[in-house]
């Protein structure tokens, strides 16, 4: 597979939670770090999610933002 993301990150999974739409999907990277994503619940079933399974987190994004108050 190709991709044209430049940020690919591997790790694995650590926490699924599902919702009637959507999944909340943890994944852990090798230094401990967690990001969290949401996709739908069928792409979540479709890719057979399972904690501790081996997964690719691939950020493509036109904006990245920061707010303080």
């Amino acid at each position: 597979m190709k991709i044209s993301a430049r940020n690919i990150l591997k790790g694995k999974v650590k926490k699924i939670v599902k919702g009637p739409v959507s999944t909340e999907v943890s994944v852990e990277l090798p230094g401990g770090d967690t990001i969290v994503s949401v996709i739908t619940k069928t792409s979540a079933e479709n890719l057979n999610l399972t904690e501790g399974k081996e997964v690719y987190v691939v950020i493509k994004a036109t904006n990245v933002m920061i707010a303080t108050d």
